[in-house]
């Protein structure tokens, strides 16, 4: 369960990335499907790094390139959260997989120490969101496979609110009207969480960084000056006004929803078994600024490994037996997360929560994956709790965050 992407950044030592924004917490240690425990396999067939969650799924698909190249499809199971640090470890020495399960944020790190390699799509790069291959594109090149998109989106119960609100104002005008305890519900915490602010910051056009026009990110810092001046100066006003609280922390806030003590909560897919006796609707984040208020995206995908001796075999694995809507549909069932292909994301939306997520992901920017993001968040959240809390001066203590991030990052 994801309970907010700052308080994982501290725990793993602000590393480039998290681990969280990848993986089910139900995922779980265990061997290789054919015997082996070995993580590298030998032979000559491809090895595939796989979490529990998405092992039978892929193995369909295995069996179907198993079956049409007479290539042998070796799949070790591993945490998922060891997966980055096994990865990087292992690459370099010659060892580990051809392919491996993954996040797109873990790119940055993944491509600074040299063990992916790129996938070449061809014409079916048009086949997937256009997010999505944003999120694993660097210098022009795609780095991943997507099979899976996650992103948080205004949950709306239905029975407190019959409409969407197309702006934060109706917002809490329409959860003030209900007479529930809250009128809207956004986890922050002590320690903030930027993670879930994103939408409403970026509805200010102030982003975290600059991005290319193929949607890569520079490590140009742009949520400085006048629009992050004006966000941090609409959170202390909100935070006056009791709208928002550092006292609303995950639990307290998935609580108070599945209570009906509030018609809006922000969230993801990950909270809503929670959820279940409701009657709900998945909208956009309203805007709180003049701009549309754009979450971020988490992409899952598959990297090849720069030291794979099989290459063009995983590539072909990847582009023509996982970028199938079969292969996509059995990774969505298993994971609960709209698919990346196009044509596999318009199946699942059958299902209207699915289908109000994968519109609002359609519509999002991915989590930065270049190494300057691990800068970031240490200063971030708890700036923008001082600044909800009223113990800070919101213009003067968003400045002082810029500078502090720019130190840290170098600039």
């Amino acid at each position: 369960m994801r309970r907010g992407i700052p308080a994982a950044a501290v725990a793993l030592g602000l590393a480039l990335t998290l681990t969280a924004c990848g993986g089910s917490s139900d995922d779980t240690t265990g061997g290789s499907t054919s015997g082996s425990t070995a993580d590298g396999g030998s032979g000559d067939g491809l090895v595939v790094w796989v979490d529990e969650t998405r092992k039978d799924a892929v193995e369909q698909a295995a069996k179907a390139f198993e079956d049409e190249n007479d290539v042998d499809v070796e799949l070790v199971l591993k945490n998922f959260e060891d997966i980055r640090a096994d990865f990087l470890a292992q690459v370099p020495t010659g060892e580990g997989p051809d392919i491996t399960v993954g996040a797109h944020d873990w790119l940055g790190e993944l491509t600074t120490n040299g063990v992916v390699a790129p996938i070449e799509l061809g014409d079916k790069t048009a086949d997937f969101e256009d997010v999505a291959i944003q999120a694993f594109t660097q210098d022009g090149q795609v780095y991943g496979l997507p099979y899976a998109i996650e992103n948080i989106a205004l949950i709306r119960n239905t029975a407190l609110a019959a409409t969407a609100p197309a702006t934060w104002d109706e917002a809490v005008a329409a959860g003030q009207a209900a007479g529930t305890k809250y009128p809207f519900l956004i986890q922050t915490s002590t320690e903030g969480d930027p993670y879930t602010y994103y939408p409403l910051q970026t509805s200010f056009g102030a982003p975290v960084f600059a991005q290319n026009a193929d949607g890569s990110y520079t490590a140009d810092l742009a949520m400085g000056g006048a629009p992050g001046q004006a966000f941090a100066t609409w959170l202390q006003a909100q935070g006056a006004a009791g709208v928002l609280s550092t006292d609303i922390t995950y639990d307290i806030a998935v609580e108070a929803f599945k209570n009906g003590e509030s018609p809006f909560i922000v969230g993801g897919p990950w909270m809503l078994e929670q959820f279940a006796d409701l009657d709900l609707a998945i909208d956009p984040v309203p805007a709180a600024g003049p701009q549309a208020a754009q979450p971020f995206v988490g992409v899952q995908g598959f990297y090849v490994s720069a030291q794979s001796d099989k290459a063009l075999l995983a590539n072909d694995f990847l582009v023509n037996y996982i970028a199938t809507d079969e292969a996509q549909l059995a990774l969505y069932e298993a994971g609960n997360r709209p698919p990346a292909l196009k044509s596999a994301a318009e199946q699942a939306s059958a299902d209207p929560i699915t289908a109000g997520f994968a519109a609002v992901g359609a519509d999002a920017v991915p989590m930065p994956s270049i190494p300057e993001m691990g800068s970031v968040w240490a200063f971030w959240g708890v700036t923008e709790a001082n600044i909800i809390s009223g113990q800070a001066d919101p213009v003067a203590a968003w400045d002082k965050m810029i500078a502090d991030i720019q130190g840290a990052i170098g600039s």
